[in-house]
């Protein structure tokens, strides 16, 4: 019986020494798998001879202190409130598992919200940029061409006003080669004459008279000074009944003749000039017949 014992206690401990966790119903089935292995033994070993018989030997495993072979009571409900703990455990656990899926599905469509929203947000930022930076381009643009345009007018301005300094260079250097450098004696002479025959008309109208003389003085038809083609005999009326003697010049007359001097022409060529309403008419007749008629202005009729 004592080697019965010890089997019996060897094959306990070889399932108390498993570690591998068994359930409620796992436990059950291997009591009863040993209960049937202890009954197969006794039953073995009594037909085999052992010294006391089979009842004997079967009494004697039945009178086998419990804890000696079989787990105690507490162990096996502590094993089960184990085993539930740890079923209830499985359980928190399996729920556990199907919870975080759903949290991170869920997670996962916040996040999605809040990153089309952030695209939106930056899709709208984008397009306001870039209305800005248009604005800006077109900004600069108009800028720009105004600059150019502005910078063009410069140009043109500053074109314009080398060309007319350039023409006013001109008219003075045209002005100079026709001015007329006389004497004071003829200068005197001149400013007579011209009170004498145009005292009381306009400016241009003594500035022509100062003309025709100059011009007889340059043409070399007449005498190469101011006196002597003023005083040549039969040419000027003042100098025939002694007027040009007794006026008195007044200083627009002396302005026109030095504008005449300067070189302000109007004459055309002219060099001769009539008062038709005041000359004698063997005079108008010579001259209708004999000179070319250029323009009249005011009184005098201009010939050449």
């Amino acid at each position: 019986m004592l080697t019965l014992r010890s089997i019996l206690q060897q094959i306990c401990q070889f399932f108390r020494g498993m570690s591998f966790k068994v359930t409620k119903r796992m436990y059950r089935s291997s009591a009863v798998f040993m209960a049937g292995a202890a009954i197969i033994t006794v039953v073995a070993f009594t037909s085999a001879g052992f010294g006391s018989g089979g009842r004997n030997a079967l009494t004697a495993f039945a009178e086998t202190p419990e804890t000696e072979d079989f787990p105690d009571q507490e162990a096996v409900k502590e094993e089960a409130v184990n085993e539930e703990a740890g079923i209830e455990k499985t359980v928190v656990q399996e729920k556990v598992q199907i919870k975080l899926p759903v949290a991170k599905m869920q997670a996962q469509q916040l996040a999605g919200d809040f990153l089309e929203k952030d695209v939106i947000q930056k899709q709208e930022q984008a397009e306001e940029s870039k209305a800005e930076i248009d604005r800006i381009n077109t900004k600069i643009a108009m800028e720009e061409e105004a600059k150019r345009q502005a910078e063009e007018a410069a140009i043109k301005a500053a074109e314009a006003k080398k060309a007319a300094e350039a023409a006013a260079e001109k008219a003075e250097k045209e002005k100079a080669a026709h001015a007329t450098s006389v004497s004071q004696d003829d200068y005197q002479v001149l400013l007579r004459i011209v009170q004498a025959e145009a005292g009381i008309c306009d400016d241009k109208g003594k500035i022509l008279v100062a003309n025709v003389i100059i011009n007889r003085v340059k043409s070399g038809k007449f005498p190469d000074t101011v006196k002597g083609v003023v005083y040549e005999p039969s040419q000027f009326s003042p100098v025939s009944n002694g007027s040009i003697n007794s006026v008195k010049v007044t200083d627009d007359t002396k302005q026109c003749v030095d504008r005449a001097l300067s070189g302000e022409d109007y004459s055309s060529g002219a060099l001769y000039f009539m008062n038709r309403g005041g000359s004698r008419r063997g005079a108008i007749s010579w001259f209708d017949s004999h000179l070319t008629y250029l323009f009249q202005h005011g009184n005098h009729e201009f010939f050449k």
